[in-house]
Parts: C-alpha cells; structure tokens; sequence
C-alpha cells in the first residue's frame, strides 16, 4: 500500500516556517508502517530549501519515508496530484458516502 502522511500538524506540530516538535506516536507509526512494507510519501507545501529541510528532519529523527512530495508514486496518472492509498492529515475528514455527516461537520446543520 502507498501512504501519503501530511508533515506540518501530523508528523510534527505546525511551527511554519520553523519545523515544530515531533508529534507522539509518529515516529513508531510510521516505523510500523515501513515494517509492514507500505511505501510512505510525506506530503507537504514546503518546497526548495524547506522541502531539503523536511528531509533532513525526517532523516536525523529516523523517520523511514520513500520520497517527500512525489506526486506520482506507483501510478502514472498524469497529474500532480499525489497518488497513495490511503492519506493521513490533520485537516482531512473521511469520506464513506456520508456527505449528510460531512455537511454537518462543517455547516453545524
């Protein structure tokens, strides 16, 4: 399985532009992940110096990942959109036909 996991408020918390505090639990979870044998993109806005940052970071803290913003990992798919099986991120919300709940998640009504 591909995992696409979001860096800024799911890996760490949201220090932008500085790279904030490894939040608990990831490091583990994205080892288990790794073990397990899925392949792992961390997905973040960070680009240029920021994204070689976020490397870095993720490479001194023994963080495994298989590449950072590669939008096309096991498919070609002809966009930029990143491609994974399943997505891990702070602000998602879990889409399982249930728009009426969804509507009122973020509508209150």
């Amino acid at each position: 399985m591909i995992i696409a996991v979001d860096f800024d408020g799911t890996i760490v918390d949201h220090r932008y532009p500085k790279i904030g505090a490894l939040k608990p639990g990831a490091k583990e979870a994205m080892l288990a992940f790794h073990e397990a044998g899925h392949k792992i993109i961390v997905w973040t806005c960070r680009a240029g110096q920021e994204e070689r940052n976020v490397r870095a970071f993720l490479q001194e803290n023994g963080i495994p990942f298989d590449t950072v913003n590669n939008p096309i990992m096991g498919a070609d798919l002809g966009t930029r959109k990143v491609y994974a099986d399943l997505y891990i991120d702070d602000k998602g919300v879990a889409f399982e036909d249930n728009w009426d709940e969804i509507k009122r998640i973020i509508t209150g009504k």
